[in-house]
């Protein structure tokens, strides 16, 4: 379902969503969309498990983007393990999962046993 940035940015404070996003500077040999697992949940982010898991590292400084005025959501990629800016230009929200338990068990059984070419198929689909 296709999802506004502030409706996205409001989600993510609870949960991990899977989104698909038009690239806003197209990649050569990649595809013209990129598909993320992210979240903002600070909670998820700063717990153990996300710090030692996610390799979450609190930033340093304060964003330099303007999410409005750039129609972005800087969210922390799940895979990437690091932060990364959605264009909200045409973004489809796939699944969200509450960014507790279950979370962590959707991780462990789905994510962690990926390899790192499964990880980029996964991103380029």
């Amino acid at each position: 379902m296709r999802v506004q940035r502030t409706a996205l940015d409001s989600i993510l404070l609870n949960n991990v969503c899977e989104v698909r996003f038009v690239r806003r500077t197209p990649k050569p040999g990649a595809p013209p969309t990129r598909r993320m697992l992210c979240t903002k949940s600070h909670s998820l982010l700063t717990s153990t498990n996300g710090r030692i898991s996610l390799n979450y590292v609190p930033p340093s400084r304060p964003p330099v983007v303007n999410e409005a005025a750039e129609n972005v959501v800087t969210v922390w990629d799940i895979l990437m393990q690091e932060y990364r800016n959605i264009s909200m230009d045409q973004c489809e929200l796939i699944q969200q999962i509450p960014a507790d338990e279950e979370f962590w068990t959707y991780f462990n059984e789905s994510i962690y046993p990926m390899s790192g070419e499964q990880k980029l198929n996964f991103m380029n689909t």
